[in-house]
């Protein structure tokens, strides 16, 4: 009976799940008896589960791991665990030490796997690991017994040449060189930069064998340094011609007979508000006061699916990139620039073709009235962000009345979005000015969002939110039709409450008792921390504790937006899920049936993957020209901010933003161990602190090009 009772109890502090946590205790229910089927009401009801919103998300779940092949569905609604005997299914995460982790829902824990029984497994791979008899007291242990998927197969770095042979050793952390006959150099020269493939790893074998692919050329040059990190994340470098080809056929051209299919929106007031650098412009705003009183707001964005459809050379080559690029000094396009920059871009005084959602809204940005489908607008003024802004805070230029009512009606949104559940996160983006002609930076500077950005995010999110809840919101007890949602899972408890457990050293502290007390006590910390000394280091830990945005197909909300239903509408020059969703809304529109679950939500899962890789291709650059803008610095002392705490170091960022390491080594005075929960170094002997957060001063030791990383010393005052 104690059993049953510890178990219940601890069911109930277990209530309030994120999709992760659900999924391991889950699992975890069923691996308690691996014969007994269940449903998702006996799970809900174990699992002490009483709110509509979690019972959604054990569905949600129980298809994921289905798919996954954790369980199987043995009859309509009833589940039951496959059968997997010792054996797991994983990722693989190398540590620095040489040996690894396989991360897996399958166990509650991560299993570790030495490097001899790594069986030539490599960071990111799915692997399927033996599990060794647990000891008592003692982690998981196994060895991988197949690799079942290669995260890598190519590699970027840096040719080191031998007479007969070389090596390629790769950028970041891999654990191995690959070993190129000379034969396979590709006329690759000793300390270029090159990708290499791997062809074969023998089983004794140390290194792998490969090949050179491409020469990106010599290493220090800034194209060369930007084209490697694009390869390092498996990221294409230029269009293939036949794609640039089929593009250029496309006319600029609209034909009559096509804005006769359309709501023809040119005669009403019209404009664009991008960056001062912009040239794909993909939405446009539309205002005009109605007969009703009413004002009558118009999205547009541009019709991409028009022009790019279906299995075409041009549909297979964006869905392959998914995503525009955004690096330092350049942007790599999803599109060929004849659409981005040319064709589907919403340039003033053109008429141009759009799917847009309008909007009728009274003074209050309550909106009564929407629809949804496809246009043909004229842009009158192409506004950058300066100009917009400047006429919010002068009330004087070019269309001052139609700005300003915007703005007005975007602040009311904006207000009832936060008061709703919305995070405040207002995080600052670090600029380089670069020389064009070598790329070198010559200055940092700090770009915030104002009035005119938060304007036009405002609109986006509300066409956004109001296109998924058209197609997810249930119809006359009809499950809604296959669509793409953005998602963003609850935070994960423990994190949170490392996070909470951290602020409170600073005098703040965060309420954990629901969703909507999260997030209303963490805009106001982050309202307190404001031009404080701890602002970057809270803002940037209370992001870490949060979940990532991805695209699916199964629906769990946004918890960051604090909305039910959330998808990608506005920006399909640079991503494909919109493009998804212009094509789902049409079909749905027209009368069509629901489109197949499974192949949209393969579709999700690639788009997420490659917007997880651009954005750190983006970091990765960024980090390049910090360690280049500060590398003519070295023995120069800079005050500094502790931003993160590793067992291997003390990482510190400057005012500039640029971040460097502390080796651990170089803290000689005593032998520090590393307080995880508390985010702090602690020296045994001295009990000396070196915690997040902390103002310090520090040398610039050195700056390693290669590695992307600045190394710094203390300076002790």
């Amino acid at each position: 009976m104690a059993k049953k009772k510890n178990k219940k109890d601890k069911t109930k502090k277990l209530s309030n799940f994120n999709k992760r946590q659900l999924k391991t205790s889950i699992l975890e229910i069923f691996y308690g008896d691996t014969q007994k089927t269940y449903n998702y009401k006996q799970l809900g009801s174990l699992l002490g589960v009483k709110d509509m919103e979690t019972r959604k998300l054990i569905n949600v779940v129980l298809d994921e791991l289905t798919e996954d092949e954790k369980l199987e569905q043995i009859q309509r609604g009833k589940f039951k665990l496959k059968s997997r005997g010792g054996y797991v299914l994983g990722r693989v995460e190398m540590q620095r030490q040489g040996f690894a982790y396989v991360v897996s829902e399958e166990v509650d824990q991560p299993i570790l796997v030495s490097q001899g029984n790594l069986n030539h497994a490599m960071g990111g791979d799915k692997v399927r690991v033996y599990l060794y008899a647990r000891r008592k007291k003692h982690q998981i242990e196994g060895e991988v017994s197949e690799i079942v998927e290669r995260a890598k197969t190519t590699f970027v770095g840096t040719v080191e040449r031998s007479r007969n042979f070389a090596f390629l050793v790769p950028v970041g952390k891999v654990g191995f060189d690959l070993f190129i006959p000379a034969e396979k150099l590709n006329g690759a020269k000793d300390g270029q930069k090159a990708v290499g493939k791997i062809t074969e790893w023998p089983q004794k074998a140390k290194n792998p064998f490969g090949e050179i692919i491409e020469v990106l050329g010599d290493s220090g040059i800034n194209e060369t340094e930007m084209h490697a990190i694009l390869a390092e994340y498996d990221l294409p470098l230029r269009f293939p011609e036949n794609v640039l080809s089929a593009a250029e056929k496309i006319p600029l051209e609209i034909p009559k007979e096509e804005i006769k299919n359309r709501r023809d929106m040119r005669e009403v007031t019209t404009f664009t508000i991008d960056p001062e650098d912009a040239k794909d412009f993909d939405d446009a705003l539309s205002i005009r006061k109605l007969d009703n009183g009413l004002w009558e707001v118009g999205i547009h964005i541009a019709d991409v699916s028009h022009y790019v459809r279906p299995n075409t050379i041009l549909d297979d080559e964006a869905f392959s990139r998914a995503t525009s690029v955004y690096l330092v000094d350049r942007v790599v396009p999803m599109l060929p620039e004849r659409l981005s920059n040319g064709v589907c871009s919403l340039r003033p005084n053109e008429d141009k073709l759009c799917y847009s959602a309008v909007f009728q809204m009274d003074d209050n940005a309550d909106v009564s009235n929407e629809w949804f489908g496809r246009t043909v607008i004229h842009s009158n003024r192409r506004f950058t962000y300066e100009e917009a802004q400047e006429i919010i805070e002068t009330e004087k230029g070019d269309l001052k009345n139609e700005v300003l009512t915007l703005q007005d009606l975007a602040v009311k949104l904006r207000n009832r979005r936060f008061k709703e559940g919305s995070l405040a996160f207002d995080r600052i983006e670090v600029k380089f000015k670069i020389e064009e002609e070598t790329g070198k930076p010559l200055s940092v500077f700090f770009k915030e969002s104002k009035e005119s950005n938060k304007l036009i995010e405002e609109f986006m999110l509300l066409a956004n939110k109001k296109v998924a809840e058209f197609i997810g919101r249930e119809k006359n007890k009809k499950q809604a039709k296959t669509f793409v949602y953005r998602i963003h899972d609850k935070p994960d408890p423990e994190k949170l409450e490392n996070f909470n457990h951290f602020i409170k050293k600073f005098g703040y502290g965060i309420q954990t008792t629901s969703s909507r007390a999260i997030s209303k006590s963490m805009n106001s910390l982050m309202e307190s921390v404001k031009g404080k000394n701890e602002q970057n280091v809270i803002e940037t830990l209370a992001i870490r504790s949060m979940a990532k945005a991805e695209y699916s197909t199964r629906n769990i909300g946004h918890y960051g937006l604090g909305f039910e239903y959330y998808s990608h509408f506005t920006s399909p020059i640079r991503r494909y899920p919109d493009i998804m969703v212009h094509r789902l809304l049409e079909r749905y529109l027209e009368g069509g049936r629901s489109a197949n679950a499974q192949k949209y939500e393969d579709m999700c899962q690639h788009s997420s993957e490659m917007e997880s890789r651009a954005s750190q291709a983006e970091r990765s650059s960024i980090k390049y020209k910090q360690v280049e803008f500060m590398k003519d610095k070295i023995g120069e002392v800079f005050p500094g901010v502790i931003s993160g705490i590793t067992d291997w170091g003390i990482y510190v960022e400057l005012e500039n933003k640029c971040e460097g390491m502390v080796p651990i080594r170089e803290l000689d005075d005593d032998f520090y161990i590393f307080d995880e929960k508390n985010y702090c170094l602690v020296g045994k002997h001295g009990n000396k602190k070196y915690q997040l957060g902390e103002n310090v001063k520090v040398e610039i030791s050195r700056a390693n090009l290669e590695r992307k990383q600045l190394d710094f010393k203390l300076i002790e005052e």
